[in-house]
């Protein structure tokens, strides 16, 4: 058994930590394991107690690495995340004291409640994987992810995300309701906090970044790169779009695809692993012309669902 048979077994283990205390939908899953295979930033949005901060805190207890988790609060301050410089008397100089965004895995709980000035302290870091701090730069580890979760805006105390932060964000996903069966599961096992704490890691710092490394080398047909083309421009020409899916979209669903590809234990791109995840990576980058003054995600969706339903996908 190779290496990377390895790396692809251990990734069954994480599967069966976070099934062992997340019992929603399936494809939600799917969807963290793409993005962290991508080496992306992930946004769970939905109401309050359907599992999102569970499926981030299984995610990070499956991984031996560090994880840090911040609750975001309208008072907290960008230096409470990036960490400050402090004055040390016994050397007469400065010394800096790393924030809890120095790790790993970052859960960022209920991103939108805290100010715009805050959530922009997370950008550097998202785009660059590094912090600046008093004109110096400070590296992030390898590898960087951050899980951010976020109640609907409509809800009180809430903050817009800009454009750009949403834009750094590989996936967002919408978690959802779990259907009868599974909630009556939940109802029946009353999972505790006993359970999530006991979680054992499954893989390393070291498989991640192999098998990320292998998702780059993932082979995708020319065919297949015309079909994503054809849905970004789609999106550029949509008659109730103010801007469509920018080229920094359309790396961020090659990527996906190629990564679906690996979890499928493929070295190849199949059409299903661009549809199927277009939705969720294209659909918060995208600007609705009727609700540009008030996002909404559900006006985004409708469009993004009439455009891959448009586009001809490849024989």
């Amino acid at each position: 058994m190779s290496l990377m048979d390895v790396n692809r077994e251990s990734l069954k283990g994480v599967l069966a930590n976070i099934r062992s205390v997340y019992y929603g939908d399936p494809q939600v899953i799917r969807k963290i394991f793409i993005s962290l295979l991508s080496g992306g930033h992930i946004l769970l949005e939905d109401v309050p107690g359907v599992g999102k901060t569970i499926l981030a805190r299984a995610l990070a207890a499956s991984i031996d690495c560090s994880c840090n988790r911040i609750q975001l609060t309208p008072d907290l301050l960008p230096s409470d995340i990036t960490g400050v410089s402090i004055y040390n008397r016994r050397t007469s100089a400065f010394e800096f004291k790393k924030g809890p965004i120095f790790a790993n895995i970052v859960l960022a709980d209920e991103i939108n409640r805290t100010t715009p000035r805050t959530q922009s302290a997370l950008l550097e870091a998202m785009c660059e994987n590094q912090v600046s701090v008093d004109g110096r730069a400070y590296p992030l580890p390898k590898p960087f992810m951050v899980l951010a979760t976020q109640n609907p805006f409509e809800f009180e105390g809430t903050y817009f995300l800009p454009e750009n932060q949403l834009d750094r964000f590989l996936m967002r996903i919408r978690v959802g309701y779990p259907d009868r069966e599974q909630e009556k599961q939940i109802l029946a096992l009353e999972p505790s906090e006993n359970v999530l704490t006991g979680l054992k890691p499954a893989v390393n710092v070291e498989q991640i970044i192999a098998l990320q490394q292998h998702v780059r080398k993932v082979e995708i047909d020319g065919r297949l790169t015309e079909y994503i083309m054809d849905i970004i421009t789609a999106s550029r020409n949509h008659p109730d779009l103010l801007v469509g899916a920018s080229p920094r979209a359309a790396l961020a669903l090659q990527r996906v695809a190629k990564a679906s590809a690996v979890l499928s234990n493929r070295d190849y791109c199949l059409p299903d692993d661009i549809k199927s995840f277009a939705m969720s990576v294209l659909s918060h980058r995208i600007i609705s012309k009727k609700f540009s003054h008030e996002p909404t995600r559900q006006s985004c969706d409708n469009i993004m669902e009439q455009i891959l339903n448009s586009v001809p996908v490849p024989g």
